[in-house]
Order: structure tokens, then C-alpha cells, then sequence
């Protein structure tokens, strides 16, 4: 499946079935291969993840900004059938959030996984990304990768977040890299467009959740999100970087649950 936009050819990983459909975004330079592990398997939930611009099979086109990535999903969104259950993974998470804000008609519920943004854009948790993707915008792809190690923002995540410098390694060697350090620039430094007011507002059933060991997408902002909408359930789940599988097996349990008590 293809969803044409601005003249780009997204594609679209849709699980099919008759299962209650759940639109679940991908994090920045992730794909849906990411949403899939994520979410839990089986007939009872239809998941379906557009790649966003630039990601997975979907090209790059010009906007490469969360409300552009919004919007092709809002579209989406409508050739589903709204309203849907809609999240996703870190930018996933904000591409939602922003949709709950500004199309509410076409949200039913929220998954936010490991939020990394609340309102505001550049959080400083991102920035590590940012820099990423100017070290590889300005040097070959080997010598980006070794200012990076050489760098107090590798030795943070060692110490911290195990799983977040295995992702940043694997930035270096994804193809395209003009086209990644593009995206790591860029969207670092967005946001979702929402203020803490709108997010207040929001009247939908929402799950947040949240680990510890994730310097980019840090416990406190799933918390801030959680106490930010009125009556969200807030998860904890195990880090990936302690216990990957159990980090999934509790991801899909809570989803599972969250899913299935919607009215």
C-alpha cells in the first residue's frame, strides 16, 4: 500500500486483518520494522504504520518536520477510517500527541511509547541527535564516527543508556547518510507544535510508557505526558538496554490491555 503525497509515494505496513485499527508511527530514522516489534502481534489489533518521509521505503521529499509528518499520517488516518487509536515510538509519540491536539475528529485514543518530547521543540535530551547528524553532515561517515566516540556525548550514553549508543552507531552506517544526518539536524531541533495547555485539554483514553537507562527519551518526559493528560494510565516498562525482551513483552501487555478496555 502507497499513500501519495506532495507527489511522494509513502509506503504504508499495514498488518490487515478485521482487528480494531491502530495507526502506530516509528521513531526519527526509524522504520515500521520498529513499530512491529513494538506492537503486540495476533488478530485482535489491525496495526498500521506509514513510513514517514525519509524513512524506511518511503523517499525523502522537502518538509521534514513533525507537522508535515502529521499531516501525511492525518491522511492516512482518513483513508482508514477515523477516528483510530494512534501512537507511536518517540516521534511517533509527538506525531500523535500533535494530531490529538489539532485533528481531535480523527484520534479515538493514545499510545505514547518512550515519549521523547513533550511540548516544547529541541528538548535537550534530543540534542545528542542533533549533533550526530552535523558531525555527519560536515565529515566523512569513519571520521564522524570517531569524533562522536572521542565525544562526552558517547561516553553519557555508555554510562547511562547502552541502547542508546548502539543506535547512535547504527546512524553512522545508514544509507542513505546525506539523507540521515538531514533528518537527525533537523527534526532534533522540532517539535511537536502544541502547547502544555492544548495537551491538558485533551479529553481521550491515553497510555504513556515510560523506562528508566533511555537518555533520549527519558522517564521524566513519559511522566511530565502522564500528568500532563487528564486520566492517562502511565507504564513503566523494563529498559531495552537491561532486558530487551522483557522491555517488549511488558510494551505489548500494556498496549494489549489499554486496547482492549476501550469504550
Amino acid at each position: 500500500m502507497r499513500l501519495v503525497r506532495d507527489g511522494l509515494a509513502l509506503a504504508v505496513d499495514d498488518a490487515g486483518g478485521a482487528g480494531l485499527p491502530v495507526v502506530f508511527q516509528h521513531g526519527l530514522t526509524a522504520s515500521a520494522a520498529q513499530a512491529r516489534e513494538a506492537f503486540p502481534g495476533g488478530p485482535r489489533f489491525r496495526r498500521i504504520t506509514l513510513e514517514c518521509r525519509g524513512h524506511g521505503a518511503s523517499p525523502l521529499g522537502g518538509d521534514l518536520s513533525i507537522a508535515a509528518f502529521a499531516d501525511d499520517v492525518a491522511a492516512l488516518v482518513e483513508r482508514v477510517g477515523a477516528p483510530a487509536a494512534l501512537g507511536g515510538i518517540s516521534m511517533g509519540a509527538a506525531i500523535a500527541l500533535r494530531l490529538a491536539v489539532t485533528r481531535p475528529g480523527l484520534v479515538r485514543a493514545l499510545i505514547l511509547v518512550r515519549p521523547a518530547w513533550v511540548a516544547e521543540a529541541a528538548p535537550p535530551n534530543m540534542a545528542v541527535l542533533g549533533r550526530i547528524g552535523a558531525l555527519l553532515e560536515a565529515l566523512p561517515p569513519d571520521a564522524a564516527r570517531a569524533a562522536f566516540d572521542a565525544s562526552g556525548d558517547a561516553a553519557h550514553l555508555a554510562a547511562e543508556s547502552p541502547d542508546n549508543l548502539a543506535s547512535a552507531h547504527g546512524f553512522f552506517t545508514r544509507d542513505p547518510l546525506a539523507d540521515t544526518a538531514r533528518l537527525l539536524r533537523v527534526v532534533a531541533a522540532d517539535g511537536p507544535g502544541v502547547t502544555e495547555a492544548q495537551v491538558a485539554a485533551l479529553r481521550l483514553p491515553a497510555l504513556v510508557c515510560g523506562t528508566d537507562m533511555d537518555a533520549v527519551h527519558p522517564l521524566a518526559q513519559a511522566e511530565r505526558l502522564a500528568a500532563l493528560i487528564p486520566g492517562a494510565r502511565l507504564t513503566v516498562v523494563p529498559p531495552k538496554s537491561a532486558d530487551r525482551a522483557g522491555h517488549f513483552a511488558a510494551l505489548h501487555a500494556a498496549i494489549t490491555g489499554f486496547l482492549t478496555e476501550l469504550p
